[in-house]
């Protein structure tokens, strides 16, 4: 089944959403896609065949974001715990996960047409060096495309990503492109396989579990959290359009928290440049005290040599992995 379907909805589910879209609607929607293995013993399937079903209700799910604007969708595709299943499990997902990339590669046309951009969170050198190649590819080929957004976890856990931001910043230390006092809570943000994208609004967990398996933990904090007892594949419009209705419900309680929340993290790299300049100008000044002008100005530009620094190092950051995504589509072409 094709990444992207072409509009089906019926009058009923349009009118739905034109009404839903009356109300304040969330920009960027994850989904752990839960229940996979649990429908296939339900159908008496094979596992593979769930997976298999799984990819296409996400095909479906998509156009349903479309429909109802929703412009970012973020997936998880694959855990690395995932990787502790049996041999013959992970090795029909790589499979799975290696044809549904090939195809998106068939697509462009139509990904171009809706202006779909393609990227895949997690640590890409646990995979097969050939789905890896493949995965590259399809990212390099949708990278400049900025309609709309489908995020992938795949070999991902929110513990790795954030583990992987922290050795980012060191590295940028040892680099000497940031210094240690440069190091925050809202740069480690910015390190994150999913720096790239806003916050999610809202995560939906299908399948019944009530909890967020190592999933975005970090970006999720004032997201609406919505947990359905559905299957994944059998997932439904209306079952959506339920989630939807309670991020809507709780929208202005989550909006003050991440008004709060940002204004928290202004105010806290506020008082640490101030304390950087305090500790400069004790270590550097003549013993005379400098007066609130010369202590503002000293302030001022600290925080905009800080800010250089930063933008410097997050430029050499993006290029790494940009490096790193090239170059395997480069070994894929001379394959």
């Amino acid at each position: 089944m094709s990444w992207i379907r072409e509009d089906e909805s019926n009058l009923i589910e349009k009118l739905s959403a034109n009404i839903l879209k009356a109300g304040p609607m969330p920009k960027h929607v994850a989904f752990i896609m839960d229940g996979n293995r649990r429908y296939a013993r339900k159908r008496q399937v094979e596992r593979q065949e769930g997976h298999t079903q799984g990819f296409d209700k996400l095909a479906e799910t998509l156009r349903w974001c479309l429909n109802l604007s929703i412009h970012e969708v973020t997936v998880y595709a694959f855990s690395i715990e995932n990787f502790k299943r049996s041999k013959d499990e992970v090795d029909g997902l790589m499979e799975l996960a290696k044809q549904k990339f090939i195809r998106l590669l068939e697509e462009q046309e139509n990904l171009e047409k809706h202006g779909v951009c393609i990227r895949v969170l997690g640590d890409l050198t646990l995979l097969p060096l050939d789905l890896q190649q493949h995965i590259a590819r399809a990212v390099v080929a949708t990278r400049t495309h900025n309609k709309c957004f489908l995020n992938v976890c795949f070999a991902y856990t929110s513990r790795h990503e954030i583990a992987n931001a922290v050795r980012e910043m060191a590295w940028g230390v040892e680099q000497g492109l940031i210094k240690s006092s440069d190091v925050s809570e809202a740069l480690l943000s910015r390190c994150l396989y999913s720096s790239n994208s806003p916050n999610p609004d809202l995560l939906i967990r299908t399948s019944g579990e009530v909890r967020l398996s190592d999933f975005l933990l970090w970006q999720t904090s004032h997201s609406c959290l919505v947990f359905q007892s559905v299957l994944w594949p059998e997932y439904s419009f209306w079952n959506l359009c339920d989630a939807i209705l309670q991020y809507q419900l709780n929208h202005r309680p989550l909006q003050k928290a991440r008004d709060q929340h940002r204004e928290g993290q202004a105010l806290q790299q506020h008082e640490a440049d101030r304390a950087c300049v305090a500790d400069l100008l004790q270590h550097h000044g003549n013993g005379k005290p400098l007066d609130a002008q010369r202590r503002q100005e000293a302030l001022l530009n600290y925080t905009a040599s800080r800010e250089e620094r930063v933008q410097n190092f997050l430029g050499a950051l993006q290029h790494k992995r940009d490096s790193f995504l090239t170059d395997l589509t480069s070994q894929a072409a001379l394959a």
